[in-house]
């Protein structure tokens, strides 16, 4: 069902997994989105796919968002196409499965600089075009393992558990402005990066069947369409009273 009114909102990491699940239902319902990622191939062709074009489509922007003159570029360029912003999800995530002692300082400050600097430095240069606008929500992706430690995920961990405070941070930064921040905090999710951890595992399958399935007590992992609709709600009018929340979507992992 297309909504009755229109946003325009800016997905990171939005050419794949939730990101493009995100897109997808937002289009759907008639918003305006830019998508912005590395992955240039495949954000063009999502792009296209959702028949971009004019003020009720989807566009497509590089972007790293660990670089802030990236970072303004993709700000600048989405009120352009699409004449205004409502909506910021921070979606632009890595992992790596490694502990504190075998990760490098150069992983460290990639993962870090994405996962988190990339969230503030989006939501630093988005809030200015937010103030003033009815509506005006941030959403951040983070993660269950921002909220419950995991063994061989240091920096991620280390990255989300981040976030999430940032979260609840700018939330209290803006409320004057009428601006919602909440953040979604999915378990395992299939999604491309998703299936990559399970396939940096020493016996993918084992790890899967006993950590996946037994563990979460739906006994089962996401579908990016569950946590994306999550994302929805979340910047919707139906969460018009919600703000510094961290919605879990992990299937009851936390829960334990």
């Amino acid at each position: 069902m297309v909504d009755k009114v229109s946003h325009k909102v800016i997905i990171t990491g939005g050419a794949m997994g939730i990101g493009a699940s995100l897109a997808r239902l937002l289009v759907e319902k008639g918003h305006s989105v830019v998508i912005g990622d590395i992955a240039d191939e495949a954000g063009q062709k999502l792009a296209n796919e959702l028949s971009c074009a004019g003020s009720s489509g989807c566009f497509y922007v590089h972007v790293d968002v660990s670089q802030p003159p990236d970072v303004k570029d993709l700000i600048k360029r989405a009120v352009e196409l699409m004449g205004g912003l409502d909506w910021l999800v921070n979606n632009a995530g890595i992992a790596l499965a490694k502990s504190v002692t075998d990760t490098s300082e150069e992983e460290w400050n990639r993962l870090i600089g994405i996962n988190l600097t990339g969230a503030w430095l989006c939501s630093k240069y988005a809030i200015p075009h937010l103030k003033g606008k009815k509506g005006a929500a941030i959403v951040n992706v983070a993660s269950n393992a921002g909220l419950v430690g995991f063994a061989n995920l240091a920096a991620y961990c280390a990255s989300k558990g981040g976030m999430i405070q940032l979260t609840k941070a700018c939330a209290l930064d803006v409320a004057a402005e009428g601006i919602r921040v909440n953040a979604v905090a999915p378990g395992h999710t299939r999604t491309p990066m998703g299936d990559g951890f399970i396939g940096q595992q020493a016996n993918p399958k084992e790890f899967e069947t006993e950590f996946i399935n037994k563990s979460h007590p739906l006994g089962r992992m996401a579908e990016a369409s569950e946590v994306a609709e999550t994302i929805y709600f979340l910047l919707s009018e139906n969460a018009s009273f919600v703000t510094g929340a961290v919605l879990s979507v992990d299937g009851g992992y936390v829960t334990r």
